[in-house]
C-alpha cells in the first residue's frame, strides 16, 4: 500500500468543513480591510529564499526542500509567503502611484522538520502584507486585522506580544552588546547558537533549547538600545493599538526567526488551560527586503498565521462553528422509473439551494434508510411508482417520524417551509458566539451579530 509522505495529511470529512469555513472567514475579513488576494508559485528560484529569508536562518540552513529541475535550475518549495509576494511586487511593477499595495495569501508551504501537532512538513499559511507604507498606522492596522480575525473565528483567549528591533543603528548597537554578553558564556550555548553568535546574534534569543537558562533571562534587551527615532516610532504604534482597543504586552525577547525584520515585531498566542502559550501567528516590519531583492526602497510590514494550528485550536477549545452537519433531504427509490424521478427531483432541489443526495449503489430500501441516517438527513423523500402515477411523493420527517403525501411539484415549497432557515446566518459578522445561545451574549447590544439584546 502506498502511504502519504511523513509530515503530510489528508483533509476530508468534518475537518475539511472546518478548513473551508476558516477560509471563508479569512476572505470576508480581508475584503473588509481592502486586501486583495495574491497567489504566487509553490516553488521558486532558491536564490529568492536565500537572499530574502537569509542564509543564517534555520529555515534556509535546515528546513527547505531544494531540488534541481530538468533545466538544471536550483529550485525550492516555498517555506514562507513574504519573499514570493515581494518578488511578485517587483516583477509585476506594482510600485508607483498605487502604493500602498495591500495583499493576502492562503496556501501551502513546505519545511523539512520534525513533524508535530499543528506543525507539519506540508503546512498551510495565511498571510497579509502592506507594501509601500512606513506610517505606524499600517503596523497597527495589520496587527488589529490579525487580532480581530482570531476573535471573529471564536478564539477569545489570545495574547498579543509586541517588540521593536529598531532601525539599523539600533540593531547594530544591540548586536554588539549581545556578542559582548554571550561570548564569555559560549560554552553554555547549543551548537546552533555557537554559530549564530557570529552570523546573526539576534537569533540566539529565538533559541528553543536554551531559552530557559539564566544567561538568556539576563541578556540585554533590544528595547534598551533603541535610538530616539525608533523609540518614538514604537510609541506611536502602541498609541494606535490603544486607540483600536487591541490589548498587548511588550515582550523584549521577541525577535522573530527571519533576517529581514526591523522595527515592529509581534506574535499572537493562545493563553488558556487547553492551549497554553501556543503561538498561532506573528509578523513584523521589513523595510529593506524589497530593495534587497532588486526593487525600489519600499517600506513594508506583514503577518502570517499557521492555519494548521488555528484549526487545531478551534477543535481543542470546542469553539462553536456554524458548520452545517446534516443533509436537508435524501431521496429513496427501488426501480429504474423511480430512479429517473429521483435524479430529476434531486437536481431541482439542489438548484433551489437545498443539500440533497440520493442512492447510487443499488442498495435495498432498508439499506437506503440506514444510509440516510448516517448522513443525518432531516427529511426523507420516498418514491414509489403508485404515488408517482398520482403525481405525489411521500415525505418523512426523520426526527419526528411523521409522514405526508404531497404533490411532486410541491416538494421544493414544502422543504422551504419546514427546514431551518440557514440562509439567515452571515459568517461575515460571526464572532464566535453560538446562535443558539444568544440570551447569554454579554455584548450589551454592541456586538456584530443579531443577538437577542439588539
Amino acid at each position: 500500500m502506498i502511504t502519504k509522505p511523513k509530515g503530510c495529511n489528508d483533509l476530508y470529512g468534518i475537518d475539511a468543513k472546518i478548513w473551508k469555513y476558516v477560509d471563508l472567514v479569512i476572505d470576508s475579513v480581508m475584503e473588509k480591510y481592502n486586501y486583495n488576494y495574491i497567489r504566487t508559485p509553490i516553488f521558486e528560484s532558491s536564490e529568492l529564499y536565500h537572499r530574502g529569508i537569509g542564509d543564517s536562518t534555520d529555515i534556509v540552513t535546515k528546513e527547505t526542500y531544494d531540488f534541481k529541475d530538468r533545466g538544471d535550475r536550483q529550485m525550492t518549495l516555498r517555506p514562507e509567503g513574504t519573499a514570493g509576494v515581494v518578488r511578485s511586487f517587483i516583477e509585476n511593477k506594482m510600485y508607483g502611484d498605487n502604493l500602498p499595495v495591500k495583499v493576502y495569501y492562503n496556501g501551502t508551504m513546505y519545511r523539512y522538520e520534525r513533524p508535530q501537532a499543528g506543525r507539519e512538513r506540508e503546512l498551510t499559511q495565511f498571510g497579509m502584507e502592506i507594501l509601500g507604507s512606513d506610517d505606524p498606522i499600517s503596523d497597527s492596522e495589520i496587527i488589529a486585522a490579525a487580532y480581530n480575525l482570531y476573535k471573529i473565528l471564536g478564539i477569545q483567549d489570545i495574547t498579543l506580544e509586541i517588540n521593536s528591533l529598531g532601525d539599523k543603528e539600533s540593531r547594530d548597537n544591540y548586536r554588539k552588546a549581545l556578542v559582548d554578553y554571550f561570548k564569555p558564556h559560549i560554552s553554555e550555548l547549543c551548537d546552533d547558537c555557537k554559530e549564530r553568535i557570529n552570523k546573526n546574534p539576534l537569533r540566539i534569543l529565538d533559541c528553543k533549547l536554551d531559552c530557559e537558562k539564566d544567561i538568556f533571562k539576563n541578556a540585554p534587551k533590544i528595547i534598551d538600545y533603541l535610538n530616539e527615532d525608533s523609540k518614538k516610532r514604537f510609541d506611536k504604534v502602541l498609541e494606535y493599538l490603544d486607540l483600536l482597543e487591541v490589548e498587548y504586552e511588550i515582550n523584549p525577547s521577541i525577535v522573530r526567526g527571519l533576517d529581514y525584520y526591523d522595527h515592529t515585531v509581534f506574535e499572537i498566542k493562545i493563553d488558556n488551560d487547553k492551549c497554553l502559550n501556543l503561538a498561532i501567528g506573528g509578523g513584523g516590519r521589513y523595510n529593506s527586503l524589497v530593495h534587497q531583492l532588486g526593487g525600489p526602497d519600499t517600506p513594508s510590514i506583514g503577518f502570517a498565521s499557521g492555519l494548521d494550528r488555528v484549526v487545531l485550536a478551534l477543535k481543542d477549545l470546542d469553539v462553536y462553528l456554524p458548520i452545517k452537519k446534516y443533509l436537508d433531504c435524501f431521496i429513496l427509490y427501488v426501480n429504474e422509473e423511480e430512479k429517473k424521478h429521483a435524479m430529476f427531483l434531486a437536481q431541482q432541489l439542489r438548484i433551489s439551494g437545498f443539500t440533497c443526495d440520493t442512492e447510487y449503489t443499488g442498495r435495498s430500501l432498508k439499506a437506503q434508510f440506514r444510509h440516510a441516517d448516517r448522513l443525518k438527513s432531516k427529511f426523507l423523500i420516498i418514491l414509489n411508482s403508485d404515488d408517482l402515477n398520482n403525481g405525489e411523493v411521500k415525505i418523512k420527517n426523520n426526527e419526528t417520524k411523521e409522514e405526508e403525501l404531497i404533490g411532486f411539484d410541491y416538494v421544493v415549497f414544502y422543504l422551504d417551509e419546514h427546514l431551518p432557515d440557514d440562509s439567515g446566518f452571515d459568517y461575515r459578522n460571526y464572532d464566535g458566539i453560538p446562535y443558539d445561545n444568544k440570551n447569554e451574549c454579554n455584548c450589551e447590544g454592541h456586538c456584530s451579530h443579531n443577538c437577542n439584546k439588539h
